[in-house]
């Protein structure tokens, strides 16, 4: 997926700046897809100059004039041809997952050594989790509202929910493997 693809669905959300976009990307997209403000501001110069996204000059008082983006029709055609393209599955490469087959190689400190950072590891999951339900809890606080926009952004939010837990399952088990190792 480019970053092109992101900010094409998130302009069709919801037609922003590239500011506002940034902060998107901050507080739901980046779930999945980060991006720091100067990429984006990058990749929407490219866009408009491709035609997939028009700007329309904003006045704002006391304030410099924005620039707010919209999906033209070359950038929804574009977004519905990656759509309908297929998904090759991704490889994983995760390089904590070495380290912690690699244990088996080292001596007691070593294998010490490397629970503190499974901890400090699991500590960053624990911490994203934690967002992602607050996150949860602010944006779909009715699960019974159903349009399909709403449907699917929970849906790729719960996708991240689950792969948090799984994560953290999975590193409580490291963590009790390691400790037992040399008792």
């Amino acid at each position: 997926m480019a970053l092109e693809h992101a900010i094409l669905v998130s302009l069709l959300e919801r037609p922003g700046s590239g500011y506002e976009l940034a902060r998107r990307f901050e507080r739901s997209i980046g779930r999945f897809w980060t991006a720091t403000h100067q990429q984006i501001y990058r990749v929407l110069k490219r866009m408009e100059t491709d035609g997939w996204v028009t700007a329309e000059e904003i006045g704002q008082e006391g304030r410099p004039d924005k620039r707010s983006f919209s999906v033209a029709p070359a950038g929804r055609a574009a977004l519905v041809t990656w759509l309908r393209a297929p998904v090759q599955p991704e490889a994983v490469r995760h390089e904590l997952a070495v380290k912690i087959r690699g244990a088996a190689f080292d001596d007691a400190a070593g294998r010490a050594a490397l629970v503190t950072e499974v901890e400090r590891y699991r500590a960053t999951h624990e911490a994203t989790l934690a967002r992602y339900l607050t996150g949860e809890r602010r944006d779909f606080p009715d699960p019974a509202a159903r349009d399909a926009e709403t449907a699917l952004q929970h849906v790729v939010l719960r996708g991240g929910i689950a792969y948090e837990r799984m994560v953290l399952a999975w590193l409580d088990d490291v963590l009790a493997t390691l400790r037992t190792l040399d008792d």
